[in-house]
């Protein structure tokens, strides 16, 4: 059996993100990272939430990115549906609803937004609980259950959803179940000043790249590539890590809710598709170090803000410099 690090990642898989972060990048301007994330979230098979002050560009990257594989292509439709989630939103808004067919006289069910492929829940936290609700069963089980009849989704279901910080006027925090259902949460943050001094510069040539993004993935690429990020390898001392780093939230003094069994999948899946974005099939010790916060951090219930600026990392640090000191592929 062929070693797992001499094993290359096929050049099509390689050309295929690559191409997909490139056009990203021709309109959201020094987020690297923030992209790589959400793309490896794509791959994983998993939804991802995004927030940050307003203005920051986190709708306009998830716009970017349902450009890029929303449409159709090698006869496959992928469709993209942006939902701006208000105070007076409702469940049915989202879902769909009975309407009366006046030919046929009967009742038929006319679908919602939700029935989709890459789905953008903007500004989440604006809606209530209830509205907020009506995503978990699309999100967490990829069906959507009206009355006495349930409907499965489709293959490809991606949730991106952005919220404003819960402390800025009329948000409702999202609930904590709901908040398990996303593998990752990132930060968007500022860009720092060369590159917001750039985007002063050209921004009408962005703002003209976004109207002119072409399709680059279709639908089979993307089941594709959510294939082969299944099969990265992953050693069996970065499961343990996983787990270590899973279980000793449950046991820490600052953190009174821990993450579940179902975050540490969770871990593991994205540790997989991580690895695949940066053009490997085994995952390495810095990928944990690059993706636990974003997949566990929103996860926990910490005691105090001091605590939760300083638990998490501690855990994280432990288990990365452990395994470090492994040399696992030396």
């Amino acid at each position: 059996m062929m070693d797992p690090v001499s094993q290359p990642v096929t050049m099509d898989a390689t050309l295929a993100i690559q191409q997909l972060v490139e056009h990203i990048e021709k309109v959201i301007r020094g987020k690297r990272k923030q992209i790589e994330l959400v793309i490896s979230c794509l791959l994983a098979g998993g939804h991802i939430l995004m927030e940050d002050n307003p203005g920051t560009g986190k709708t306009v990257l998830a716009r970017t990115l349902a450009q890029c594989i929303s449409g159709e292509r090698e006869g496959e439709h992928v469709i993209f549906k942006r939902i701006q989630f208000t105070p007076d939103l409702l469940p049915m808004d989202l879902i769909g609803t009975h309407i009366f067919d006046d030919r046929n006289k009967e009742f038929i069910f006319k679908k919602g937004p939700l029935f989709c492929n890459i789905l953008l829940a903007d500004e989440i936290n604006r809606a209530s609980p209830k509205v907020q609700s009506a995503l978990l069963e699309a999100m967490a089980e990829h069906q959507i259950t009206v009355g006495d009849n349930t409907m499965i989704l489709e293959r490809l279901f991606f949730s991106i959803a952005t919220q404003n910080p819960v402390e800025m006027e009329g948000t409702y925090p999202l609930p904590a179940a709901q908040l398990d259902r996303f593998y990752m949460k990132i930060y968007f943050g500022y860009v720092d000043e060369a590159t917001e001094l750039n985007i002063y510069r050209e921004y009408l040539d962005i703002a003209k790249n976004l109207i002119d993004l072409e399709q680059v993935m279709s639908m089979r690429d993307i089941l594709t590539l959510q294939g082969m990020a299944g099969e990265v390898f992953v050693h069996d001392e970065i499961v343990h890590a996983v787990s270590n780093i899973v279980r000793n939230t449950r046991e820490h003094q600052d953190i009174t809710l821990g993450a579940s069994t179902r975050s540490g999948i969770a871990f593991l899946k994205c540790l997989r598709a991580y690895a695949l974005v940066k053009g490997r099939t085994y995952v390495i010790e810095d990928d944990v170090k690059d993706i636990a916060r974003p997949v566990i951090e929103h996860r926990l219930i910490y005691r105090n803000k001091d605590g939760k600026l300083k638990a998490l990392d501690s855990i994280i640090n432990k288990e990365t410099e452990r395994l470090a000191k492994l040399k696992l592929y030396a």
